[in-house]
């Protein structure tokens, strides 16, 4: 049996943002949603709600083998990860189920203001 895989381009632009968003998320400790959003709405074409929805679970792989990257390094401070990690799953069901009911015009700007506020936070509290 002969196996072909033809590669479109699509194809190839999803593979390399998703090494990019992976390389920041794992780089970093986070903000591979934030270069994946804008690679998946403008360079591979997908519409805004789809390329917010695609990139939480892109992202959602990503940070469990980077946490664990973190945890077998003693990176991690345990005490710290359940209260957060609580707080972020009741924020991704009420996020989750708002997507659909704002208008993706609303979402972009959304995520463009927390992209700018996130970067001078940053910037200036070192």
């Amino acid at each position: 049996m002969k196996c072909s895989l033809k590669l479109e381009k699509r194809d190839i632009l999803l593979a390399l943002s998703g090494i990019a968003a992976g390389a920041v998320n794992g780089l970093i400790g986070g903000g591979g949603g934030m270069l994946l959003v804008p690679l998946l709405k403008d360079v591979c074409g997908l519409e805004a709600k789809r390329a917010l929805a695609t990139s939480v679970a892109v992202i959602a792989p990503m940070c469990a083998v980077s946490a664990a990257v973190y945890f077998f390094r003693g990176s991690i401070e345990l005490s710290s990860v359940w209260p957060y990690a609580l707080g972020g799953l009741a924020g991704g069901l009420a996020g989750g189920l708002a997507l659909k009911k704002l208008r993706a015009e609303t979402l972009v700007r959304l995520f463009g203001a927390l992209m700018v506020l996130a970067g001078l936070r940053i910037l200036w509290r070192q």
